[in-house]
């Protein structure tokens, strides 16, 4: 998620921008982060498609007792944890460069779910996912209401939903299963909203094309990627219908 302590684009360069300056370079800012964030998603679906239509592919990334795709969930793990210190002290181009390495990484682990889910369901969960998305991210976008004590909660439940997953690994209990990914749907429909609103307001007024300005759009994308990811999720596991 983005720093809390953040402060505002309109309150950092109040006194030198008009507020229409202030929106107009904002919605310029968040066009960019949502295309940067649905190449990502292009390239993880393509990257997805691709794997599962090569047994060479599947036979490297699932055989061997599964080695390869343990080992691919972790590079993407160390991938996000390392991503805004790597990108700071790189160029805009290798940042976004390192944010499409990570999506299409992403697209071969995910492409795991085509084994578990018809790609009927997979298709029309997708659909319901971005409406979802498109819908709470653009209340985020224009709401004057300050989400921060909303986005606070949802990343205190985000903490409770890992550990309580981490714990049904061992109990297999489908109440608990079922209990997780209902919270999971509302944590993240939650963190869409609060994260476009934080990404918004992290735009520094006045630097617009600069290589900062690139970098930050490229950190809002990753961010906002990573909400539609985990929201497509978890609708998969309500709507998708199983092998």
């Amino acid at each position: 998620m983005l720093p809390e302590n953040a402060p505002s684009s309109s309150s950092r360069h109040a006194g030198t921008f008009t507020e229409a300056q202030i929106a107009a370079e904002q919605a310029g800012f968040m066009r960019k982060v949502f295309a940067i964030m649905g190449a990502g998603l292009v390239a993880t679906a393509v990257t997805s498609l691709v794997v599962v239509s090569s047994d060479s592919a599947l036979r490297f990334i699932f055989g061997g007792g599964g080695t390869v795709f343990y080992g691919l969930l972790i590079a993407e793990l160390v991938m996000v944890w390392t991503f805004v210190p790597l990108a700071r002290r790189m160029s805009a181009i290798s940042a976004g460069a390192l944010f499409f390495a990570y999506a299409i990484l992403n697209g071969v682990t995910l492409s795991v779910i085509f084994f578990r889910y018809t790609q009927g369901s997979i298709a029309s969960t997708f659909f319901v996912t971005a409406g979802t998305f498109g819908a709470m991210s653009a209340y985020g976008y224009i709401t004057k209401r300050d989400l921060t004590s909303v986005g606070n909660f949802m990343i205190m439940a985000l903490f409770g939903l890992i550990m309580a997953s981490v714990v049904n690994m061992f109990l297999h209990s489908p109440a608990l299963y079922w209990g997780v990914t209902f919270v999971g749907v509302l944590v993240f429909v939650g963190l869409t909203a609060y994260d476009t609103q934080k990404i918004k307001e992290m735009n520094v007024i006045g630097n617009a094309g600069t290589d900062e300005d690139h970098k930050e759009a490229i950190h809002g994308a990753l961010v906002l990627y990573l909400d539609f990811i985990n929201l497509f999720l978890f609708m998969l596991r309500l709507l998708g219908r199983r092998r």
